[in-house]
């Protein structure tokens, strides 16, 4: 089991909260895929969720540039540039725990951002397909958690940025009904309303008439929708 240093949890920003309550009100067991608020899912689908999750990240993320770093997102704490780091140290923290390796190697801040952000994303994917990552205790100072959940957590926590950054920087962004259904439903099990503090989490916004399910998923994790 691999332990998080106190400064590792801190570089992953608001998310340690979102993670603590998660970790309180999952129905989740080692070896059980089942997630609050959804249907029980199979390893394959877990890790399939991610990899999906991160093909929408990557397609957004190709459309950056250096520029667009200091502009602000619907996620009211992060500009452009900040939520691609938050997703590095995110990434490089875990990848060691899905592992079951030693404990993680410092979080590169050097260097080109993009570069930087596709090695985190490829190692984290990389980790979540390792033979018993999903059945893997993860040892954190939030308590011991199988990969099978945290893994569902780490989507959700994706596909919401994913469409940060698209609304940010101008770009559509197309996610299959049933990845946001399957993601929604997590979501809707996970965010109880003591998480609802304008820190870890906002208040649901109402969307428009005619939102996608998409920009619904966006409304209910608290961002305004335009």
């Amino acid at each position: 089991m691999t332990e998080l240093s106190t400064d590792e949890l801190i570089a992953l920003g608001r998310d340690r909260e979102a993670v603590e309550a998660a970790l309180r009100g999952t129905r989740c067991e080692a070896g059980d895929a089942s997630a609050p608020g959804g249907e029980a899912m199979s390893e394959a689908d877990d890790v399939q969720q991610l990899e999906e999750v991160v093909a929408l990240l990557r397609q957004v993320v190709a459309g950056l540039t250096p520029p667009q770093y200091g502009d602000p997102t619907p996620c009211t704490a992060f500009t452009v540039g900040d939520v691609l780091e938050h997703m590095i140290a995110g990434a490089t923290t875990f990848a060691p725990a899905f592992r079951g390796g030693p404990s993680p190697h410092p979080v590169p801040t050097e260097g080109d951002t993009l570069v930087r952000w596709d090695t985190a994303m490829t190692e984290l994917l990389e980790a979540v397909r390792t033979e018993g990552a999903m059945e893997r205790t993860i040892a954190s100072p939030f308590g011991d958690q199988p990969g099978s959940a945290f893994v569902r957590y780490v989507a959700f926590d994706g596909l919401v940025h994913a469409w940060d950054l698209a609304r940010a920087s101008g770009q559509e962004l197309e996610a299959r009904d049933e990845l946001v259904a399957e993601v929604d439903a997590y979501a809707h099990g996970l965010l109880v309303p003591e998480m609802r503090d304008g820190d870890t989490f906002a208040a649901a916004t109402e969307p428009p008439a005619g939102a996608s399910s998409l920009d619904r998923l966006a409304a209910f994790s608290g961002r305004v929708v335009a």
